[in-house]
């Protein structure tokens, strides 16, 4: 199977602000955005957007086993792990493993991140 296709259209607009859901455990904090999705490998495109003020440095850094890629769309995110503020046009290509987080921000960010669950390293 292949990731799940759609015709052109701004998830940033207001007409898509119903589509964000919560991130759950980040409730108040950050909402997502799935754009893209492979339903048989798990791969998917989402946007995540930080909410101004949001800190997660109660629920400390993490990892995964499999790489991923995030680019900043816009605002600005501090993370702990790297001690730099990412702003708006920052990409990283974590590998497996590579802790990331906690993440703050005063102003906000929208992070565009595309991950690979079924590449396990």
């Amino acid at each position: 199977m292949t990731k799940s296709t759609c015709t052109y259209w701004n998830a940033l607009s207001s007409e898509a602000q119903e589509r964000w859901a919560p991130v759950k455990g980040l409730e108040g904090m950050a909402e997502e955005l799935t754009l893209s999705i492979d339903p048989e490998s798990g791969e998917y495109t989402r946007l995540t957007r930080f909410l101004p003020g949001a800190d997660t440095t109660p629920f400390g850094g993490k990892t995964h086993l499999y790489p991923e890629e995030i680019f900043i769309v816009s605002g600005q995110l501090y993370d702990q792990a790297f001690d730099t503020w990412l702003e708006t046009g920052h990409y990283a290509s974590r590998p497996p493993g590579e802790l990331h987080g906690p993440f703050k921000t005063d102003i906000g960010c929208v992070v565009l991140e595309v991950s690979f669950p079924n590449r396990i390293g």
